[in-house]
């Protein structure tokens, strides 16, 4: 009988072929808490202009006393109207929309977001919050967000009550802590320099997986146990050829140093791999001989 863990596997590479290719038509556009395991990874069109067949989910904001009106169940995650959920839980709220990149941006009282229609992550603070279903812009021309990934940026928790099949928001409006105070600099720095510098031009779930490499060895025994040591490791001789040939140095790609902050907020695609290599590229194939095969995203095969 397949584990629970084995059927997720089966999942997740059924899903990489669909994965990759929405991402190559999307373009370039401390450790932290648990891992976010991605189970799905842009499939394609994101935006949605028909919710007639979508469940209405009755949500309220124990805080305030309001109902949120117009939520939805869809593909199993209740959304919420991003300006409605915001009023509700903040109060003063100012939204704006930017129609050339169909970007709504936030401000409140302590918070600043931004929500990008088809993304899977949104920025909140300069955070960088990911979810497994992205944002939508739906028929009725309004923003709507994963409800938990929004109540996260808002610091408000959700409690689903299945006998009802209604939300309720509790607590009150804590905005989430900034970039500048959760993220490490010295982690972000060098995690997104090696990241830009072994994956430059990959599509940003292999950045991802570059990433993850880099913290899975951190918590491995095998390995040094920071960003730094893990890098710069010659235990075993130099470990990145971005470390021999200097481009480690080089100032990060923008899609990485996002990649970053996304393996630092927990987002993983694996928490085993700790090898990756570019077959065309690789002078030692030691890794294909001795270690397990994981799985190929973009130019760079993942071993365990």
């Amino acid at each position: 009988m397949k584990t629970k863990t084995e059927n997720k596997k089966k999942r997740f590479f059924g899903r990489l072929t669909a994965i990759m290719l929405a991402l190559v038509a999307i373009g370039s556009c401390a450790l932290t808490a648990s891992a976010a395991t991605i189970s799905a990874w842009p499939r394609g069109d994101a935006s949605d202009r028909v919710h007639t067949h979508y469940e209405n989910i009755p949500v309220m904001v124990s805080a305030s006393e309001k109902e949120v009106s117009d939520c939805y169940l869809i593909d199993e995650t209740t959304y919420a109207p991003l300006r409605s959920l915001c009023e509700a839980v903040c109060g003063w709220t100012s939204i704006s929309f930017d129609a050339k990149t169909r970007t709504a941006y936030v401000k409140a009282n302590g918070l600043a977001l931004s929500a990008q229609d088809g993304s899977y992550y949104i920025v909140a603070n300069g955070r960088y919050l990911y979810a497994d279903t992205p944002v939508r812009i739906l028929d009725d021309g309004r923003t709507y967000l994963p409800i938990r990934l929004l109540s996260r940026a808002l610091g408000v928790d959700v409690k689903w009550d299945a006998a009802t099949r209604s939300v309720r928001i509790d607590g009150g409006f804590s905005p989430i802590l900034s970039g500048d105070q959760f993220y490490d600099a010295d982690a972000v720095y060098w995690l997104s320099r090696i990241i830009s510098a072994e994956s430059r031009g990959e599509p940003l779930l292999g950045q991802i997986a570059v990433g993850n490499v880099v913290l899975n060895r951190v918590k491995s025994p095998e390995f040094p146990n920071t960003i730094w040591g893990v890098i710069f490791d010659r235990k075993h001789g130099v470990q990145f050829t971005p470390v021999a040939n200097g481009t480690v140095y080089h100032a990060p790609a923008a899609s990485s140093v996002i990649a970053a902050k996304l393996c630092l907020e927990g987002v993983t695609v694996s928490e085993r791999a700790l090898y990756f290599l570019n077959p065309s590229k690789a002078s030692s194939f030691w890794i294909v001989q001795t270690r397990p095969f994981a799985f190929r995203i973009g130019t760079h095969h993942f071993y365990y």
